[in-house]
């Protein structure tokens, strides 16, 4: 019994590979259901995100499993094995636990402690448990993968940290604002950051959103998805009083609103504060504008810093969740080898008394015609030299089941006595 992951993440392969790779959530059963049938499978589960596809499974042998997945992914996919192979990783046995249990805890992330991730692999679990295609060995490594992510939330800091420039202009905003629900945001320019920051707004409760570009149609547009409305661009300044918050990314070359436009800004609304994100490269917003009483100005430098703060930040976090992981590693597969020890010791019995019987039965006949008590002498000498040969290698297998790397022990003992995990397949399907 042995555990493969094989895989290919943002780290290894393109967009337009991980693309062809994808496997539809809607057909995961019916995939599922293709795969448990090859020879040397026992358990599989497909995890399939728009940065990762990855197959766990439970193999009787480690090449013969990887050979049957590749072959799967060319089959499954319609793409020639040429052209993802390179994109490829393989982890097995204790490499994969780690490997999976670092996936739920958001360590192998794009964005390292993104919280999505663990609520995607659950899903891709849920989905091979209801198709019928994981057992013993899958259910609890997965189990033991969703509690290391909750661990790894729980005990440290690794999600708390801004770590995009359009996270971090929310936090700040959130320094200003404690309750965003009822402010009223405005945005100037209606490109990909200023959408981005939109997003994060509306994830914290802004409801009131207008929006405005040099193209009117397209600051139409961006309202529309997030309920709010347009405003024509030569009307900016008029409606910066209603505003609570102002998110700029323009490719004007100089600056849209000045420290004048503010000023008489701030006397209509009785200085309430004003909140100024400006990303945009040239700036849109005259740097003065921040020295105004009540009216916090941070441009796309303030919000790297605070990026690349947060970003040290995680990775100290991060240490110590990989410490946590590791732990759990260490738990799972002291608990997989002695799973492993009885099967074995099993096997190697079964083997011995098989070899016996085929010489007892060899040399009887060699011998002719020998009276039942020399029968039984000669019985009851080959097994003792069974006995007493196996008795060491059970008595030590026992103990370094228990013992960290035991099963290395285990897998020597089976690769030594060609022990082939007989009954994996044969209890697959019961």
């Amino acid at each position: 019994m042995h555990l493969l992951i094989l895989g290919l993440s943002h780290k290894t392969a393109p967009v337009e590979i991980r693309e062809g790779l994808a496997f539809p959530e809607n057909q995961l059963k019916e995939y599922l259901q293709l795969l448990i049938q090859e020879p040397h499978l026992a358990e599989v589960v497909i995890i399939s995100t728009c940065n990762r596809t990855e197959i766990c499974v439970v193999s009787s042998d480690i090449e013969e499993g990887k050979k049957e997945l590749i072959k799967f992914l060319t089959r499954s996919r319609g793409i020639p094995k040429e052209k993802f192979l390179d994109y490829l990783y393989f982890y097995t046995e204790r490499a994969a636990i780690q490997h999976l249990f670092r996936v739920a805890s958001s360590l192998d992330s794009m964005m390292v402690g993104e919280p999505q991730i663990l609520g995607q692999v659950k899903e891709a679990y849920n989905h091979a448990y209801q198709a019928g295609v994981t057992s013993l060995v899958l259910n609890r490594l997965f189990r033991y993968a969703f509690e290391v992510g909750k661990k790894v939330r729980t005990e440290t800091e690794i999600g708390e940290s801004a770590v995009s420039i359009s996270y971090a202009a929310v936090q700040l905003a959130k320094t200003v604002f404690e309750d965003l629900s009822d402010r009223v945001v405005m945005v100037i320019g209606a490109g990909e950051m200023s959408e981005l920051t939109v997003r994060h707004l509306v994830s914290n409760g802004v409801k009131s959103i207008f929006v405005t570009n040099r193209t009117y149609q397209r600051a139409v547009e961006l309202a529309e998805k997030f309920n709010g409305q347009a405003v024509k661009f030569e009307e900016r300044v008029n409606n910066l009083v209603n505003a609570d918050i102002i998110i700029s990314s323009t490719g004007a070359p100089f600056p849209i609103i000045k420290k004048e436009d503010v000023i008489k800004v701030m006397k209509m609304r009785k200085n309430k504060p004003l909140f100024f994100i400006d990303i945009a490269v040239p700036r849109d917003i005259e740097p003065e504008v921040g020295k105004l009483y009540n009216v916090f100005l941070y441009d796309i430098d303030d919000l790297e810093s605070v990026v690349k703060a947060n970003i040290d930040e995680r990775s100290r976090e991060a240490e110590k969740a990989e410490k946590i992981v590791e732990n759990k590693v260490e738990d799972f597969a002291t608990w997989l080898t002695t799973l492993e020890v009885v099967p074995t010791i099993k096997e190697l019995i079964e083997k011995a008394e098989e070899i016996k019987a085929t010489q007892l039965e060899k040399y009887l006949k060699k011998l002719g015609n020998i009276g039942e008590k020399e029968k039984n002498l000669i019985n009851a000498l080959a097994s003792g030299i069974v006995n007493k040969f196996l008795h060491e290698p059970i008595i030590k297998l026992k103990e370094v089941a228990c013992q960290k790397d035991g099963y290395l022990y285990v897998e020597s003992l089976r690769h030594l006595f060609d022990l082939k995990h007989k009954e994996l397949k044969e209890g697959k399907k019961g």
